[in-house]
C-alpha cells in the first residue's frame, strides 16, 4: 500500500516493492573437509570466497591450485570458478592410510588463499558430522523462503545436519506442513540430514526458549502461546510452561535443546529428563558458558551444542552483519556411525558432540578407567536405561565408575593454531596448557573485551575508548572477531588504537606487534580503565574486571608467530567422591575461535545414579 498523494487514502501497489541484496567481490577464503573419516571413505572438499559482510560472493573467477598435506588420493592439481558460481564441491576424495589431512588454495601467482580445516583419517565406528540445527526463514523472522535457507546450508555452508527453528506462536497450521514437506525433501541418507522441528518460545519464567527436533515427520506442534496467530483454534493443545511441554512430548520421539536468545532458557523451571539433552551455549547471539554452569548446580546431565539462531539466511555460515547480534554463528560437530537421522538422534540423545564458536577442528575427548565403567545411554537419574561395561569412556558419555581417577586423553587438530586446552571438572579449571612458554614471549599483545550487561534480550555490552602506547610504535594491527565493520576497531597513528565495540557474552579485540620493549598500555574504555605493565606480563592474562555478566578486558603477551595446531595429552584427573565429576574441555585458537567438547559425567557406583 502506498499513500500518492499524502493524503493517508492508500492504494494497493501492483507489484510489491523488493531490495536485492548481493554479495560484494571476494574477501575471504574458505576450504571446508570433514573433520573425521575412515581411510577408503570417499568426501569431498567445498570451497566458496566470501566477502567482507560474510555473504558466499559470485563474483569468483579463475583456476586456483590445490595442494594436500597428509595421505590423500582423487585431489585435482586445479579448480576453476566461473563467474555466478558461489561455491564448489570437489568429490571423490579419499584417505589412503590413517593420517592428518589438510588442503592449501592458491591463486594462480602461487599466493595462498586458505588452509582446510584439518581431516583426522583414522579407522573407527564413528564419523564427523557439522550441523547447524538452530535457525529461521522469511516465512516468520528470517529472510528468504525455506527452501532457500535448506539450500544454502548444504550447497554453501557444507552443512551436513540440518534443521528449521521457526517461532512457534508464528507458526501457521499450514507453514508448519510446509516445514515438514521441505524436510522430507531434503533428507537424504548418506549424504544430508534434515529434521523437522520449532522453536517452543515461552518467555524465560515459564521456562524461556527450546528447540524442538523430531526424528520424523507428521508430528503435532505444541506452541508456547498463540500470541502472533489468528488462528485459534488449537490454543486449547498450547503448553504454556516447560513443564507442561516436556509432560505433552514424553512420549515422542523428539530431542530438546535450551539455548540463550531473546527468551534466555530458564533450566531450572523444569526438569527435561530424557527429552533435554542439551544446551546451546554459543550463537548469533553470543557466547553463554554459565548455562552449564546452571546446569551442574541443579544436577543434570546435559551436553552442548553451538548454533547460529540465525535470521538472516545463511545457516552455518551466520556472520551477524550490521546489527546487535554480536557473535559470528556457531557449529555442532556430531560424532556418529552414520549420516542419517538415527545416527545423529543416537548422538543428540548420548550427547556425543562437541561445538564450536563457528570453525572446525577436530577433537576427541575420551577417559580411561582402570576398572570396568557402566555406560548408560540415557540419564539413569531419570529412570531404568540400558548399559554396557567398558574401559573407555568418550565425550558426552554417563557413567558409573569404581576408580577414583581417571585417565582422560585429548586429541585436537586445529586449522589455526593454538592458544590454549583448558581442562575442566566442572567449571572449575584444574589446568591450562599452552604451546609456549615464558622464554617463548614476544612483543605481541593481545586486547580482548569480554562479556554481556546481563542474561536477557537487552544483553548488548558497548566497549568505546582507546589503547595508547607508552615507550614503543605499533609496528602491525590485526582485529579479532570483529564482525560488524560499522564499528570503530583501528589502529590510529604510531601510539594509539581506537574502538567503539560491542559484545554480548562473547569476545572481541586485536592483536598489537611493538617495535620495542613499551613501558606501558593504557586503557580506557567506557566501562573500565586502567595500567598495564608490559614487562610484567608472563603466561597468565592482565585483567580489568568491569562487573555485569563476566564483563572485562584481558590482555596477554604472546609469541610473535603461533605456529603448533596439534595437541595430544594424557591427564590423570581425580574424581568426586560423591556425585558427578563432569569433565570437559575447552580450546581457545588464534584467530579467536573457541570449542567445547560435551562433558563426560562420571559417578560412583555407590553414589545415587
Amino acid at each position: 500500500m502506498v499513500d500518492a498523494c499524502a493524503t493517508r487514502h492508500y492504494m494497493p501497489l501492483n507489484e510489491r516493492p523488493s531490495v536485492k541484496v548481493l554479495p560484494e567481490r571476494p574477501h575471504s577464503w574458505r576450504a571446508i573437509l570433514p573433520s573425521l573419516r575412515a581411510p577408503g571413505a570417499e568426501f569431498s572438499l567445498g570451497l566458496r570466497a566470501d566477502d567482507i559482510w560474510g555473504n558466499p560472493s559470485d563474483l569468483v573467477e579463475g583456476t586456483y591450485r590445490l595442494t594436500a598435506e597428509g595421505p590423500l588420493a582423487g585431489l585435482p592439481e586445479t579448480v576453476t570458478f566461473t563467474q555466478g558460481q558461489r561455491a564448489l564441491k570437489i568429490p571423490g576424495l579419499k584417505a589412503t592410510e590413517p593420517g592428518v589431512i589438510r588442503i592449501t588454495v592458491a591463486n594462480e601467482s602461487g599466493e595462498i588463499l586458505v588452509q582446510s580445516n584439518p581431516l583426522v583419517a583414522r579407522e573407527g565406528k564413528l564419523q564427523a558430522y557439522w550441523g547447524d540445527l538452530h535457525g529461521q526463514s522469511g516465512e516468520t523472522v528470517g529472510i528468504n523462503p525455506i527452501r532457500e535457507y535448506f539450500e544454502f546450508g548444504r550447497d554453501l555452508a557444507m552443512l551436513d545436519v540440518m534443521s528449521h527453528q521457526a517461532n512457534d506462536f508464528q507458526v501457521k497450521n499450514a507453514f508448519w506442513q510446509d516445514i515438514n514437506q521441505a524436510t522430507a525433501e531434503f533428507d537424504a541418507p548418506g549424504r544430508f540430514v534434515a529434521f523437522p522441528g520449532y522453536e517452543w518460545s515461552g518467555n524465560s519464567p515459564t521456562g524461556g526458549d527450546h528447540n524442538v527436533f523430531f526424528r520424523d515427520e507428521g508430528q503435532r506442534i505444541v506452541r508456547s502461546s498463540h500470541a502472533l496467530l489468528v488462528d485459534r483454534d488449537d490454543i486449547e493443545e498450547d503448553a504454556t510452561t516447560t513443564s507442561a511441554l516436556f509432560e505433552t512430548l514424553k512420549d515422542e520421539d523428539c530431542v530438546l535443546y535450551a539455548h540463550i536468545g531473546g527468551r534466555p532458557a530458564n533450566i531450572a523451571q523444569a526438569d527435561g529428563g530424557w527429552l533435554r539433552t542439551s544446551v546451546e551455549m554459543h550463537s548469533d547471539w553470543g557466547t553463554f558458558e554459565w548455562i552449564m554452569k546452571d546446569s551442574f548446580e541443579l544436577g543434570y546431565r546435559h551436553g552442548l551444542v553451538c548454533n547460529s539462531d540465525g535470521h538472516k539466511g545463511r545457516p552455518g555460515a551466520s556472520h551477524p552483519g550490521a546489527s546487535s547480534f554480536g557473535a559470528l554463528g556457531g557449529l555442532t560437530c556430531f560424532l556418529a556411525p552414520e549420516l542419517s537421522r538415527d545416527g545423529i538422534f543416537d548422538a543428540l540423545r548420548r550427547r556425543h558432540h562437541y561445538g564450536t564458536t563457528g570453525g572446525r577442528l577436530h577433537l576427541d575427548v575420551s577417559a580411561t578407567l582402570e576398572n570396568p565403567a557402566q555406560v548408560f545411554e540415557r540419564d539413569p537419574r531419570v529412570g531404568a536405561s540400558d548399559s554396557s561395561q567398558t574401559h573407555h569412556v568418550m565425550m558426552g558419555d554417563i557413567a558409573a565408575i569404581a576408580d577414583d581417577k581417571a585417565r582422560v586423553s585429548v586429541n585436537a587438530e586445529t586449522q589455526s593454531p593454538l592458544l590454549a586446552v583448558d581442562v575442566l571438572r566442572g567449571m572449575e579449571c584444574i589446568e591450562r596448557i599452552v604451546p609456549y612458554g615464558q622464554d617463548d614471549l614476544g612483543r605481541r599483545y593481545r586486547v580482548c573485551f569480554h562479556g554481556a550487561e546481563y542474561r536477557g534480550r537487552g544483553r548488548q555490552t558497548t566497549w568505546a575508548g582507546q589503547l595508547r602506547v607508552e615507550g614503543a610504535a605499533i609496528s602491525r594491527f590485526e582485529p579479532i572477531n570483529a564482525w560488524n565493520h560499522e564499528k570503530k576497531l583501528e589502529q590510529v597513528g604510531a601510539d594509539r588504537v581506537e574502538f567503539d565495540l560491542l559484545t554480548t557474552g562473547n569476545f572481541v579485540g586485536f592483536d598489537i606487534w611493538l617495535n620495542g620493549d613499551a613501558v606501558n598500555l593504557e586503557i580506557s574504555t567506557s566501562l573500565v580503565s586502567g595500567n598495564v605493565t608490559p614487562s610484567a606480563l608472563g603466561l597468565d592474562p592482565a585483567v580489568l574486571d568491569a562487573g555485569g555478566l563476566e564483563r572485562k578486558v584481558t590482555v596477554s603477551r604472546l609469541p610473535e608467530e603461533l605456529t603448533v595446531c596439534s595437541a595430544d595429552f594424557e591427564r590423570d584427573i581425580e574424581l568426586n567422591a560423591t556425585g558427578d565429576t563432569p569433565i570437559w574441555v575447552r580450546i581457545a585458537t588464534e584467530d579467536g575461535h573457541l570449542a567445547w567438547s560435551s562433558p563426560m559425567y562420571l559417578f560412583k557406583r555407590s553414589s545415587d545414579s
